[in-house]
């Protein structure tokens, strides 16, 4: 495509806006987006806006949004979320991402309401079901649905299937505590389990879910067990009810109610709690818990008490006499691992993080989190001062703690302050969620900056899409990079050769492509293609097609020889 094409299509564009011709600006947006020329179309969106063109404001604002500016989306979608319901939704959308959940579901109710945008129904029933009002959500997705809106019945379903579980086990408890079935009750309590994997997304089920953990609870320790568990991954809150859930669970003979107490408070430093709620369940007869005790003084440098609980396990068990190993050599006055962090810190870190020193919070949540495991909500509270003072590794944890707790704006959020501050892999989730969106130019530059951080996944990824809109030169050093500096074990070696021999190829280097290429043809299929979504259509007409290109290589080749004899029988 020249610079000419562009500008040609880039003028009739904004002639179209200019002339009120929505079909035709819609057609010739349509040819910056999926010809992927974001770059190139935005200043002629950007007239095309001044000139009222309702799909550029939201083709405009879209990219806006992906790209970071999301204030400046905002403005774009409102200017047309009265009357149209593409840019009421986009708006909708955004807001509830800020969590400016009662404006964006009256945008929503607008665009469906007066444009019958079937994406701002299912996006409101969505709200609704995040507040808890799933039966509502349901019926107001199915009203005047008509053949056609087939997307909405997905979301109906799920909708009453978390009505279903609630009021099934509402059913149960009423039996159990007629009864005084505490077995009953505990059979009843499991089946919340099923939602287990929708409080994130739907967090008005927690309080019903609570009520109903509550009542089990009651009947049954047992059930008090998983309803501290509950409590634990659902909010801050509900800690000190967990811990006396946990103990009078572990009062009335529950297994693993110990030493899951002493696992919870492992992973928020309480330690000396933990230690408490280890040596209950080891008095139980549990033994699982003597590993963790012996880990526990062996990381707070208690060398005597941690080989008394090592030695427990006797002699065979080679993890064990492996812990033993490691004590007599810091006995001896060995150094740790250079990757192991000094946990007798762990106290100090706290008292300087409560006294308002951001970096000692980080680096405290930082050793807890490896200590014990991701306990997101707990941790983000210290990361957090550092991540805003400017600190890109605490940036890229933040990041990391909420994707687990399916916060996915404030996710990409910091994952954008990390990669601008220099984090290589919150440049690659940046490259990543660009093309997600389709936005491959965008995508492409947050590759490069990984690359040049030092990836050489995303050194292969930079030059692929550089194969891909056939800048070869561009890509050869990046492709030759993750070529030369991999190995037989990469999981994308088969992928770089592909991709480095198109390279080579298109710049004159035939003998180095020829290898290339009949490695990636040999392996395309097994190597490569499973990697990858079948349904992604867009994806697959990107990819290159190593068996064709190995083809179009040979008549290359031949056409040189056969040159090479024209020539040769000329000189005779």
């Amino acid at each position: 495509m020249t610079t000419q094409d562009i500008q040609t299509r880039g003028e009739a564009l904004v002639a179209a806006a200019l002339a009120k011709d929505v079909k035709a600006a819609h057609r010739h947006t349509d040819f910056f987006v999926f010809g992927r020329h974001i770059d190139e179309g935005i200043p002629y969106w950007e007239r095309a806006v001044e000139a009222g063109d309702i799909w550029s404001h939201y083709t405009l604002a879209r990219y806006r949004k992906v790209r970071g500016d999301r204030a400046a989306a905002d403005a774009l979608y409102r200017e047309w979320a009265e009357y149209d319901g593409g840019c009421a939704w986009g708006l909708g959308v955004l807001l509830r991402e800020d969590g400016k959940t009662d404006e964006a579901a009256e945008w929503l109710r607008k665009g469906w309401e007066n444009a019958r945008h079937l994406e701002c129904k299912i996006e409101l029933g969505k709200i609704m079901a995040a507040e808890g009002r799933c039966a509502e959500a349901s019926a107001f997705l199915m009203s005047k649905a008509e053949l056609g809106d087939i997307a909405v019945f997905r979301w109906s379903r799920l909708f009453d299937s978390f009505e279903e579980v609630l009021d099934r086990v509402a059913a149960a408890l009423d039996i159990a505590e007629a009864d005084e079935d505490g077995a009953a009750a505990l059979a009843a309590v499991r089946g919340l389990f099923e939602l287990d994997k929708h409080f994130a997304d739907y967090p008005g089920l927690v309080p019903r879910a609570d009520a109903l953990y509550r009542r089990g609870s009651e009947l049954s320790a047992e059930a008090g067990m998983y309803y501290a568990m509950f409590l634990t991954e659902t909010g801050e809150e509900g800690w000190p009810d967990a811990v006396e859930l946990l103990l009078r669970a572990r009062e009335a003979g529950v297994e693993q109610a110990a030493a899951l107490l002493g696992n919870k408070c492992e992973q928020r430093g309480e330690l000396a709690e933990a230690e408490r709620a280890h040596r209950l369940a080891v008095e139980a007869g549990e033994e699982a818990p003597k590993w963790n005790l012996g880990m526990l003084c062996l990381r707070l440098g208690r060398y005597d008490e941690a080989e008394h609980w090592f030695r427990q396990f006797g002699e065979d068990d080679k993890d064990a006499v492996q812990q033993l190993a490691r004590i007599a050599a810091f006995r001896e006055g060995g150094a740790r691992a250079a990757d192991e962090p000094d946990y007798r810190q762990l106290p100090a870190l706290r008292e300087r993080a409560e006294a308002g020193d951001a970096e000692a919070g980080y680096e405290y949540a930082d050793m807890l989190n490896d200590w014990g495991g991701k306990n997101a909500r707990y941790l983000i509270p210290w990361i957090e001062p550092a991540a805003r003072a400017g600190n890109p590794d605490a940036a890229y944890d933040l990041a990391q703690l909420y994707a687990k707790l399916r916060r996915f704006t404030d996710r990409d959020t910091w994952h954008r302050v990390a990669a601008e501050g220099g984090d290589r892999h919150s440049c690659h989730h940046m490259g990543w969620l660009s093309d997600h969106h389709r936005d491959y130019q965008e995508s492409e530059r947050w590759y490069v900056r990984a690359a040049g951080l030092g990836s050489r996944l995303d050194s292969m990824i930079a030059g692929k899409l550089m194969v891909q809109r056939q800048a070869y030169a561009e890509a050869e050093p990046y492709l030759r990079r993750a070529w030369e500096e991999g190995d037989d074990n990469d999981k994308f070696r088969t992928e770089t050769a592909g991709y480095y021999g198109v390279a080579l190829r298109h710049l004159g280097r035939l003998d180095e492509a020829m290898d290339l290429l009949t490695l990636a043809a040999d392996r395309w299929r097994e190597d490569v293609l499973p990697l990858y979504d079948l349904d992604d259509l867009d994806l697959h007409a990107r990819m290159i097609r190593p068996d064709e290109e190995l083809e179009a290589l040979d008549e290359q080749l031949d056409a040189e020889l056969d040159a090479e004899l024209a020539e040769d029988d000329e000189e005779k």
